[in-house]
């Protein structure tokens, strides 16, 4: 076999990524195994007498290799020709099957063909069921559900036509209901109750928000009393939910208490696209869709919780095992429904957890709640693996993760593969708690083998994920060293687009020299907030944040907190990492109790244009790109830009208005004041509801904002200069215009034209090295912010602007006639300085 490695410079970076291009040359001493879904494994394996299944293929390598044969000195090619292998078992690649650098062994499609692994079951014979919950005859379709040994199966999911279907629940469409209370000691849940319909099933299952993670709880019974209901849970979950402290149910008079839905229940199915699995008595009901023929339609149920499992150990792990261009569909995860789901995060789910009554561990003194974690299944498990490939593959319609290098993975390479349609996370990566180890503790095996290193994940799509389990994430990665996640486009996820690290310890640990580098994320934060596009945990030496593209958050009208949302977030015991150069619409980062040594630079919309342009996927996996999911009917948060909020009164508290501020997602809010007047000028969103907040907090003030520029110079935008200051000074004067309509409509006019009609005006600005120059209006009131460098001063630079810039002064005098003082002003006092507070 001949193998190319080309090196990929990525600007300023520092490091370079291997990208493995595999080209392979067949002689006598390679082998070929050509598998057919028509195919009999009594078959040599011919391309015209091809195989039935790839689990017999692989043990035809392996017997090969057991026996040294000579035709695999130089490789074995597994070769799956067109169609749907439903698989009885999953795929089991063992040590015995491993390959070596010269002779791996490849298991990849035939020529334009698509083989899929599916660990699905068709269900047929759909027939009109008869009135059901109030709906007519005919309305739902019912089938017999499959059945395996007598006993019919069970499954959590169901695709119509290839699109998921909905399982029946309490709600319409994307609502939520809001629990009433919850009490931790009865381990109980009150909700609203005013559905009569809506009776106890066996099976029912609550779904609830709370913060960053959700739970699916085992409902065991439920107990009426007028418009209200107390649910009871089963056992693991119920005790598990009750005791541990984080992350919990919401309970807010100021944003609303956590967001739930019942489902699972034949008296919830009354909405289109709904499903739902009698299993007492071996039925299964559809509402189908506008357009869905039943008697014509795909519906799939998935049965297997894994379709492909590469485990070996950590003397003899597999090896140098490649999959080209296969696809993976239709994985099962039972475990909610056994044993209910309350993960920590990222979908972790705890099998123990409570809360300390006495704060503190060896490692963290102020720690109050220590957890048991485990791991939920995937469509494809890696374990003690090394020089494993993944390229041109698609993991689609899964239940749960789609795919796991979970521990002693080494060497690996998962490029330009398709993730979409996927209950959890894309992938995982690493040991994020081994079952016996609590979470909290820093990882460090002393056996270095155990951990996940030398991984690289690059120019994959991933795209409409973790939409079963909406605290998943994109990638998560846990105690990892070493790895390299790069060039890959995220978009539709529930919670976080790329996830790195895991114990919450500053403590140095098992993790460092991991890179992500030139990843497009957006569209994120669907459901979940405290949240971001890329989020980290815990100390990771030589670690970098590089070069990647951030925008586009969804809003979400559920969130514990809808202002907990980031762009870039370290969270607890992040430390060692260089944050630089990554494109953001805004300077909306949270660093939480980070430990030392990160380095943050040039984090902003300014960085250079070709970040965004180099981010994402490369070719030759472009055509990827077709496949990308963006909910246009869901609504995105407003980008957080500069605007201003003025209080006119007495009795302002500084701190107080900081508070709040902060409170509703300001960012770096800076107060200003002249006489009666009270200044904020930040990066704001959403700053009506802001005005509300201070209003509650001030009633006798008179609130007014400033939120879209009617004027707006950036010298990013428009000097030649485009290098950006680092950190700027805002230096606020206002004024109002002329109490003359007409001529408050030539001001505007001079403006909106000011840019193709004065350009030495700009260009002044430029001369001065203003950084932004802002011209906001109320009525007649108007506010300006001059931007400059952090330490430079307005005296100085002000004078550049008219030098040999004549026409600046014209300006400047055509200005004076539309220019008045704000009410307090002296006689001919047109613009005054608002004075900023806390210097």
């Amino acid at each position: 076999m001949l193998k190319t490695r080309m090196k990929l410079n990525l600007k300023n970076s520092k490091i370079l990524i291997l990208v493995i291009a595999f080209l392979t040359v067949y002689s006598v001493n390679a082998t070929e195994l050509w598998v057919s879904n028509m195919g009999k494994d009594s078959n040599p394996g011919t391309k015209e007498q091809p195989l039935a299944t790839l689990n017999m293929a692989l043990r035809k390598v392996r017997d090969l290799r057991r026996l040294n044969n000579p035709e695999v000195k130089e490789g074995a090619r597994i070769i799956l020709m067109d169609g749907v292998f439903s698989l009885e078992e999953p795929v089991f690649i063992r040590p015995e099957d491993a390959g070596t650098d010269e002779s791996p062994t490849i298991i990849e499609a035939a020529k334009n063909a698509i083989p899929v692994l599916s660990g699905g079951i068709q269900i047929l014979n759909w027939k009109k069921a008869e009135a059901i919950n109030g709906l007519s005859a005919g309305t739902v379709w019912v089938a017999d559900a499959p059945k395996k040994a007598g006993s019919v199966l069970n499954y959590r999911q169901l695709w119509v036509n290839g699109n998921k279907a909905t399982r029946a629940k309490s709600t319409k469409g994307d609502k939520m209901d809001r629990i009433l209370s919850w009490d931790k000691t009865s381990e109980t849940c009150w909700i609203p109750y005013n559905d009569k319909s809506v009776v106890f099933e066996p099976g029912m299952e609550m779904f609830i928000m709370q913060w960053w993670a959700i739970a699916t709880l085992r409902i065991k019974d439920m107990e009426v009393k007028g418009d209200s209901a107390k649910l009871y849970f089963e056992q693991p979950e119920s005790r598990i939910q009750s005791e541990h402290p984080w992350p919990a149910p919401w309970i807010s008079e100021k944003t609303g208490n956590s967001a739930y839905f019942l489902n699972n229940a034949l008296c919830l199915l009354d909405e289109p696209g709904e499903w739902y699995l009698d299993r007492l008595n071996g039925k299964i009901y559809y509402y189908p869709k506008p357009g869905e023929n039943m008697n014509s339609a795909k519906v799939t149920a998935p049965i297997l919780e894994s379709l492909v499992e590469v485990k070996g150990t950590v003397d003899t792990p597999v090896q140098y095992v490649y999959f080209k261009n296969i696809a993976f569909e239709y994985s099962n995860w039972l475990r909610p429904s056994e044993q209910g789901h309350v993960p920590l995060q990222a979908g972790m789910y705890m099998l123990d957890a409570y809360k300390l009554k006495e704060p503190g561990t060896p490692d963290k003194a102020g720690l109050e709640n220590q957890a048991w974690l485990g791991r939920p299944r995937s469509a494809v498990e890696v374990n003690f693996a090394n020089n494993i490939l993944f390229e041109g593959c698609s993991f689609q319609h899964l239940s749960s993760t789609g795919l796991d290098f979970h521990k002693g993975t080494n060497n690996n390479t998962v490029q330009g593969n398709l993730f979409k349609d996927i209950g959890g996370s894309a992938i995982n990566l690493g040991v994020f708690s081994d079952e016996a180890f609590e979470t909290h503790l820093p990882y460090n095996p002393s056996d270095e083998r155990e951990v996940c290193s030398n991984e690289t994940v690059i120019d994959n799509l991933i795209t409409d994920v973790t939409n079963e389990d909406w605290g998943c994430v994109g990638i998560s990665a846990g105690f990892v060293k070493n790895i390299t996640i790069a060039h890959n486009e995220i978009s539709d996820v529930a919670y976080t687009g790329i996830g790195l690290g895991w114990g919450w310890t500053k403590t140095v640990n098992a993790m460092r020299n991991n890179k992500v580098i030139a990843n497009k994320i957006h569209h994120y934060g669907k459901h979940l907030y405290d949240t971001a596009g890329i989020y980290t945990l815990s100390a990771q030496p030589e670690s970098v944040i590089e070069e990647n593209y951030v925008y586009d958050i969804y809003f979400n009208p559920y969130a514990h907190d809808p202002y907990h949302w980031f762009y870039l977030y370290t969270d607890e015991g992040s430390a060692y990492f260089d944050v630089k150069n990554n494109w953001v619409p805004a300077e909306k980062f949270l660093q939480n109790a980070n430990g030392p040594d990160n380095i943050w630079e040039n984090n902003n919309a300014y960085v250079d244009e070709s970040v965004k342009t180099n981010a994402g996927i490369r070719e030759p996996y472009k055509y990827l790109l077709k496949e990308v999911v963006v909910d246009t009917n869901w609504p995105m948060q407003e980008i957080p830009h500069f605007a201003v909020v003025e209080l006119i009164g007495k009795g302002f508290d500084a701190e107080t208005i900081k508070k709040i501020a902060k409170t509703n997602g300001v960012i770096d809010a800076q107060l200003y004041q002249w006489k009666k007047h009270t200044v904020l000028y930040a990066k704001m969103n959403h700053i009506e509801y802001l005005k509300q907040q201070l209003a509650l907090e001030y009633p006798k003030a008179e609130i007014k904002t400033y939120d879209t520029p009617v004027y707006d110079f950036n010298k990013f935008e428009r000097c030649e200069d485009t290098a950006m200051a680092a950190e700027w000074e805002h230096i606020l004067l206002t004024a109002n215009l002329v109490d003359d309509v007409k001529l408050q409509e030539e001001y505007l006019e001079y403006h909106d034209t000011q840019f193709e009609k004065w350009p030495e005006v700009a260009q002044g600005f430029c001369n001065a090295n203003f950084q932004q120059l802002q011209v906001f209006k109320n009525g007649r009131q108007l506010m300006l912010v001059i931007s400059i460098p952090k330490g430079a001063n307005l005296d100085e630079l002000n004078p550049k602007t008219t030098e040999n810039n004549p026409r600046v002064d014209e300006w400047n005098e055509i200005m004076k006639r539309y220019q008045t003082g704000i009410k307090g002003t002296k006689s001919g006092e047109t613009w005054v300085f608002l004075k900023k507070l806390n210097e």
